[in-house]
């Protein structure tokens, strides 16, 4: 999956101590898209490609490198581009840390983007001195990241799980999937959304393993669950446009092995899900 870097690392340790230098690299984005070079291999910029007065703020690291992200930047870079998240993860022309350090960005990006103003008073929100926080001088008012969680769930009947493609959007082989309403765990999450979108009830929900899915800005859980009663499909036409039973050797995979949604899928196809 998209986090599975070894032999790099991941650090999300804030530190207000680390300072740019000319070659840290730099995550700049717009509207969903990075500013990257994709003509042959995967290429950010640099603190000493960007305008001497351009501000940064540290986000992660990665084995020594620190990344940033560029708070005041305007215009164009020579050699550069805006390019959609989504079709980098689909090129294939980086490696999975880099990738995985764009869509860790992206959600920073996002949350720094949607906190510049107190939610509680409307000032102008500063960054923490101490953790990774906004904080407002006004009233007090702290924000942390937003992390959204989501479930992926494979119904499963015998030998056959539930496929489905999305109406909209990413346009592969997909499982059932869906955010976690207020009040509600994560196992009647299961069972609400496989409701909504297939009309089936479902029953021996266990627990498969968790992403992180920053494209998204959600941490993703994976569930397996068994089909409960009628197994005939109800689909949701205004969520997905195809939903059906698969039989494992019928199975086609997503292009890629970013995904939790497609680790789930290969697993089954090989007879190892959870019982």
């Amino acid at each position: 999956m998209i986090q599975d870097i070894h032999p790099h690392r991941f650090f999300n340790q804030y530190d207000t101590e680390i300072k740019p230098s000319p070659n840290s690299p730099v995550l700049i984005f717009n509207s969903g898209k990075i500013l990257a070079d994709t003509n042959g291999w995967l290429r950010i910029p640099s603190v000493g490609e960007l305008d001497e007065n351009t501000e940064f703020t540290f986000l992660f690291k990665v084995d020594a490198n620190a990344y940033f992200l560029a708070d005041s930047f305007e215009g164009e870079l020579p050699g550069y581009e805006f390019t959609d998240i989504r079709q980098i993860r689909e090129m294939k022309v980086g490696e999975k840390h880099q990738i995985f350090a764009i869509m860790t960005g992206k959600h920073l990006s996002d949350w720094y983007r949607d906190t510049r103003y107190c939610g509680r008073c409307g000032n102008r929100m500063v960054h923490s001195e101490k953790e990774r926080a906004m904080t407002c001088p006004e009233c007090g008012y702290t924000a942390y990241p937003r992390i959204m969680p989501a479930v992926i769930v494979g119904v499963t009947n015998g030998d056959k799980i539930l496929i489905t493609r999305y109406r909209n959007g990413y346009q592969h082989n997909a499982l059932v999937a869906g955010f976690t309403e207020i009040g509600e765990t994560l196992e009647e999450t299961v069972a609400r959304e496989v409701m909504e979108e297939a009309g089936l009830h479902v029953n021996n929900i266990r627990y498969y393993k968790s992403q992180p899915w920053g494209m998204a800005n959600d941490i993703l859980a994976g569930f397996f669950c068994d089909v409960c009663g009628d197994t005939e499909i109800h689909m949701d036409s205004e969520e997905l446009k195809y939903a059906e039973w698969t039989a494992r050797e019928d199975i086609v995979l997503q292009p890629d092995s970013s995904s939790l949604t497609n680790e789930m899928m290969m697993i089954f196809k090989e007879g190892k899900q959870f019982k």
